[in-house]
């Protein structure tokens, strides 16, 4: 996504993150961190893990009235992420406060089953704003979640961008109070906040892009007229092909995304491998004619996919120095996949050096039209 407008403010993000054993420390630090604001900073983004979501309302209180930014939204993450920092399995909040005018986004809440009350209550702006970016948190255990992201993209002919909380229920999510049980966050005119948004999947392609020729639901009965466990093991190589035992975990399914670039494909894990037919199964249904590949997922493919994801944004950007940044990560990535702490924000310190970054570990990234999985989802401001 590309938003090329000029900045109408020259006042930079500020970022910020708290740990302790109680949230008032944390916060604390955080107001500590950011210093004094000026009126400028309308809006706030608030991160927190697990052992603070009791205490989300109460934090976002707290830096309202100790920073002046009226406006903020957030939600629980596995882990939260900050400039320079990552922290999971243990109590910590992250914060960004952006200096974006009023009249430059509308915070929305309650979409829980339809979209329409977001379009009616911003009727005005959005017909004054040309596609939106959308950040958006959403209820994990709320069914209907992609057709809402579906639905509210449309209507507001906007990109949506974000992550499933890892709470669910009323309180899991801040949009200018406690709320939940949806979608919440806020949409942002793109003439007021120049921005590039990348995916990366964290795998790498092993092979071309197939046909399915054959299939029932989640099981892949044929690929490109041949059967379908023949061409995994053909993509596979020696020695996994003999050795199918070990691919769980390992390779997974790539389901591209239809007029998307070749890097864009929804990453689907192998649930079953049927030797006696010939067959696997995955868990998202196919048809025959959808294209399918197959990716391999370990902390090598996720570094190259990292560094190619960044390699193109710093390439779209054209060397304009970034004001802030989020990213919102799979929770199965971070140190699971890249095997070591903190990487993912190290890629990134790589490509745009201490640019203030805010973001969180989710249970499903959400970029544009749609929830991925095993995706880390960027976001830079200019």
């Amino acid at each position: 996504m590309s938003r090329d407008a000029e900045s109408h403010s020259a006042a930079p993000f500020r970022a910020a993150h708290g740990a302790g054993d109680s949230w008032q420390t944390a916060a604390g630090e955080i107001i500590r961190q950011l210093g004094a604001l000026d009126q400028s900073y309308r809006l706030g983004v608030i991160y927190v893990t697990p052992p603070f979501a009791r205490n989300l309302r109460e934090i976002e209180v707290l830096l309202r009235q100790a920073t002046g930014v009226p406006h903020w939204i957030g939600s629980v993450g596995y882990g939260v992420i900050a400039t320079g920092v990552e922290v999971v399995e243990a109590p910590a909040i992250a914060v960004m406060v952006l200096p974006i005018p009023e009249a430059a986004f509308r915070v929305f809440d309650g979409v829980v089953d339809e979209t329409d009350g977001v379009t009616r209550s911003h009727a005005d702006w959005l017909g004054e704003t040309a596609a939106p970016l959308i950040l958006a948190h959403a209820d994990t255990g709320n069914r209907m979640v992609p057709g809402l992201i579906r639905d509210l993209v449309e209507e507001t002919d906007g990109f949506m961008v974000g992550g499933l909380a890892c709470a669910s229920g009323v309180g899991a999510q801040l949009a200018d109070g406690p709320t939940g049980g949806g979608l919440s966050g806020v949409m942002l005119a793109p003439d007021r906040t120049p921005l590039q948004t990348g995916v990366s999947q964290g795998c790498t392609p092993i092979g071309a892009v197939h046909t399915v020729t054959q299939s029932e639901g989640p099981v892949l009965l044929e690929i490109d007229d041949r059967p379908a466990l023949e061409v995994f093991k053909r993509d596979l190589g020696e020695p996994l092909a003999s050795r199918l035992e070990q691919v769980a975990g390992r390779i997974f399914a790539g389901l591209p995304v239809p007029g998307a670039d070749d890097r864009d494909y929804l990453v689907r894990p192998i649930t079953g491998i049927d030797v006696d037919h010939g067959a696997l199964a995955i868990t998202q249904g196919v048809e025959p004619g959808d294209p399918i590949l197959f990716c391999r997922r370990d902390s090598r493919a996720a570094v190259e996919d990292m560094r190619a994801m960044l390699a193109d944004l710093k390439r779209r950007i054209g060397g304009r120095p970034v004001r802030g940044a989020h990213y919102v990560s799979c929770a199965a990535r971070g140190p699971h996949q890249f095997r070591e702490p903190e990487r993912e924000h190290q890629l990134i310190r790589e490509a745009f050096g201490d640019a203030p970054l805010v973001g969180f570990f989710a249970n499903g990234e959400i970029s544009n039209d749609r929830l991925y999985g095993y995706t880390g989802v960027l976001t830079l401001f200019f």
